[in-house]
């Protein structure tokens, strides 16, 4: 359990949060630059101090104003990877994944120095010197640090923001297997939606120093909060779903959602993993009749629940295709014409299906 209640004032910014979460995987702060995540987590931290609030990590209460208790940085066994990897330049890969371990001297070393550098794959580079490193080789090198610190949580302050998006790419696969694999809880601050969408198992919104709304991510998604972070074109819901079935020589996995299935690329799944969906709005066709002589493959029977004015004449429409809600934008030409209204029933066809990564380990 980690509760996050933080008052502070900076010049004319006021942050006001309040985070609870029971989560043992990854908890995104999400939200626009200069909203107050990296404000929350140097609090977190211990590297500023809230003006009033209370900070508890499970049993452990770290900051509480009213009862006059602030656990010095030092003492929180709580590690940091920041933007930019930090690394010593003067020490080797190694020597720097050893100065973790020596933060540690006086924890129980769970988390071995061998299993680090084989779970990042850093073993070819242990020699180098952090100038050698490409970009996303510094920030697994600064990842091994932060978690040979023996934490009991981890910070990770828009540790992508400075890659390229194939960087990114390269470092997100390594973050997913400390989730999943260490089990460290983090906070994961970010304002790139792709990147809570491949981790986080819990999202709090921020605005203007508020934490606005926070949830699992399929509830997040469906948020009008949302807009304001990522843009009318990411409008759509999150699916977390099943594989009931693969068809290795068509390449598809089948994926129950709903009172249906949707078939998706079968690359690196197998039958009963858990995945994430992201059904994008600007995806969907609505159909009056049931997919026929179409080269869309995904079709979904469902019923409307709501119509919805959206931004350049367009309409966002509800539909429950058996308790899962889809979000379709069509234009409001589009609507009129089929005399779409609320419980009309209609077919949901899916023109793409982005597939993210399993998700956790929780039971459905």
């Amino acid at each position: 359990m980690l509760h996050i209640q933080f008052r502070k004032q900076q010049g004319d910014f006021k942050l006001d949060v309040d985070i609870h979460t029971d989560s043992t995987g990854i908890t995104a702060l999400l939200g626009r630059s200069g909203c107050g995540k990296s404000t929350t987590i140097n609090l977190i931290a211990g590297l500023l101090k809230p003006d009033s609030g209370r900070l508890q990590l499970g049993d452990t209460v770290l900051f509480d104003s009213a009862a006059g208790i602030n656990v010095p940085t030092e003492q929180r066994r709580i590690g940091y990877v920041f933007q930019e990897a930090r690394l010593f330049p003067h020490y080797t890969v190694a020597g720097n994944l050893r100065y973790g371990l020596q933060r540690a001297r006086t924890h129980q070393c769970v988390i071995g120095f061998d299993d680090v550098v084989a779970l990042l794959g850093i073993e070819q580079l242990l020699a180098r010197r952090p100038y050698q490193l490409s970009g996303g080789e510094k920030q697994r090198v600064a990842l091994g640090r932060a978690l040979l610190s023996q934490p009991r949580l981890l910070l990770l302050d828009e540790p992508l923001a400075s890659l390229d998006q194939a960087r990114r790419a390269e470092v997100l696969p390594y973050l997913e297997r400390v989730r999943d694999e260490l089990h460290v809880p983090m906070v994961y601050v970010s304002h790139q939606f792709e990147e809570v969408l491949q981790l986080a198992s819990t999202v709090a919104l921020m605005d203007n120093g508020r934490v606005v709304a926070q949830g699992d991510l399929p509830s997040i998604s469906r948020l009008p909060e949302l807009r304001s972070i990522v843009g009318a074109e990411a409008i759509g819901v999150v699916v977390e779903a099943q594989v009931q079935d693969i068809d290795a020589d068509a390449g598809l996995a089948r994926i129950a959602v709903g009172h249906g299935q949707l078939n998706v690329d079968a690359t690196a799944l197998r039958i009963g993993q858990r995945v994430r969906l992201q059904l994008l709005a600007r995806d969907l066709i609505l159909s009056l009749h049931a997919p026929q002589g179409l080269s869309v493959r995904n079709g979904l029977a469902g019923v409307i629940t709501r119509m919805t004015p959206d931004e350049r004449h367009a309409t966002l429409v509800a539909v429950d295709v058996g308790g899962v809600e889809l979000i379709a934008r069509i234009t409001t030409p589009a609507a009129v014409e089929l005399n779409l209204q609320a419980g009309m029933p209609l077919w949901v066809l899916i023109k793409a299906v982005t597939l993210r990564g399993h998700v956790f380990h929780r039971q459905l």
